[in-house]
């Protein structure tokens, strides 16, 4: 896996960092840079440790998978793809109600949560012989700034479909995903 792929991969983890530091941007009325700055905090060490973590697990299966390492990882990137893009079309009136008061454990909540896909995506870094911390700081580092911006583009971009940013996100880790299967297939 190459710098363009790890820089893209990052692009396609952080769009829910985006997404939920958007939403905080358009509730918090006061203390807007130090929310903005907590937020993409929390996301970026979620998107930096999450994929330690898979690589590290998958470190420890690896010998059991080798033959098959290459399928695996196009299926975990097409499924994962598939389900932020189904996710960004089943929106609906019922949105969540979010707290104006980003404490402790709600931004630890918020780092897990916007970085469960990148703990699998590590799993695939390691498949794809990429150098874990290298990548990791760089999904943290593209995260950590996406985030920031998304909580302050939110009065710019009120009216943009978010829909957009999450089905882009999706189609990036499905070719991601072929791209991996085909470099092994066929370049292999």
């Amino acid at each position: 896996m190459n710098f363009i792929d790890v820089f893209f991969l990052a692009l396609a983890l952080s769009v829910d960092a985006f997404v939920v530091s958007f939403s905080y941007g358009l509730i918090i009325k006061k203390g807007k840079g130090k929310a903005a700055l907590k937020l993409a905090t929390a996301t970026g060490l979620g998107q930096f440790i999450m994929p330690v973590l898979g690589w590290y697990g998958a470190r420890s299966i690896y010998a059991h998978i080798e033959a098959i390492d290459h399928w695996i990882a196009f299926f975990v990137f097409l499924v994962l793809g598939i389900k932020i893009i189904s996710e960004a079309f089943k929106g609906g009136d019922c949105q969540p109600q979010l707290s104006k008061i980003l404490s402790l454990k709600l931004l630890f909540v918020i780092g897990v949560a916007t970085s469960i896909d990148a703990f699998v995506s590590g799993s695939m870094l390691y498949f794809m012989q990429a150098p874990v911390w290298s990548a990791s700081a760089m999904i943290g580092i593209i995260t950590f700034i996406n985030s920031a911006l998304g909580f302050n583009f939110c009065r710019i971009f009120k009216r943009f479909p978010i829909k957009y940013l999450e089905v882009s996100s999706g189609l990036i880790l499905i070719c991601l995903g072929f791209k991996v299967l085909y470099e092994h297939l066929y370049l292999g």
